[in-house]
């Protein structure tokens, strides 16, 4: 049974939620105790990516991040008139998941908000760079060809763990307006907060036109299967 668009909506509210919860939550955990570390945060960000698409992927397609939607749409694997609510629920469940971790933050924290650590340049090709990544495994691991159930939330998984391992100390390794904004907005610190909603966007489009040039030419001789 197809989900409903109000079940689609619920799945990617609860995911961005947890995403925020247990992403940025690991950051402020790690403010606090320094038992975590930045590779236990960038573990934590892989690990609830994991655990989303696998619990919600078969309802919504566990996007969780707008420049993902945008993507796909871009992709022709969304359709249009989904965008903007998918988008609006995924800004939901991110301020809703930045206002739980407010609650256990001590005054004064960022959230885990995104920050560029040297100049906003960087940052942005930074992330940049990492979500053109990102968009391009996501779409090649879940073309039909490819897509091999749990492997591919591994795949994707293991690519947002990776990245933040090694672009957070850079940019924080956002790759997700939401991700960036939602703590931004609850702790009011909009420093530098476009960068980490262009360059996300742009860099997933990077991906999509990547994806294209990617995928084989039909043959000139070819006939349409459908």
């Amino acid at each position: 049974m197809t989900p409903t668009l109000r079940q689609c909506l619920l799945a990617e509210l609860l995911g961005t939620a947890f995403l925020l919860i247990f992403g940025t939550g690991a950051v402020v955990v790690d403010e606090q105790t320094h038992a975590i570390g930045h590779g236990g945060v960038a573990a934590a960000f892989g690990l609830i990516v994991l655990i989303i698409i696998q619990s919600l992927g078969h309802v919504s397609g566990a996007h969780v991040n707008p420049a993902v939607t945008i993507g796909f749409w871009a992709a022709g694997r969304f359709p249009g008139r989904r965008v903007l609510p998918y988008v609006l629920a995924q800004l939901a469940g991110g301020l809703l998941g930045s206002g739980t971790v407010w609650l256990v933050a001590t005054p004064g924290s960022s959230l885990g908000a995104t920050l560029p650590a040297h100049s906003v340049a960087q940052a942005f090709g930074v992330e940049l760079g990492l979500t053109f990544w990102l968009m391009l495994i996501i779409l090649r691991v879940t073309s039909s060809y490819y897509e091999q159930g749990l492997l591919v939330g591994l795949t994707i998984s293991a690519t947002v763990g990776l990245e933040a391992l090694v672009g957070g100390p850079l940019s924080g390794a956002s790759m997700n307006p939401v991700r960036s904004l939602a703590p931004a907005l609850v702790c009011g610190n909009l420093t530098a907060a476009w960068v980490y909603v262009a360059a996300p966007v742009a860099g997933a489009l990077l991906g999509v036109l990547a994806n294209r040039l990617l995928d084989p030419a039909p043959s000139a001789g070819s006939e349409p299967t459908s």
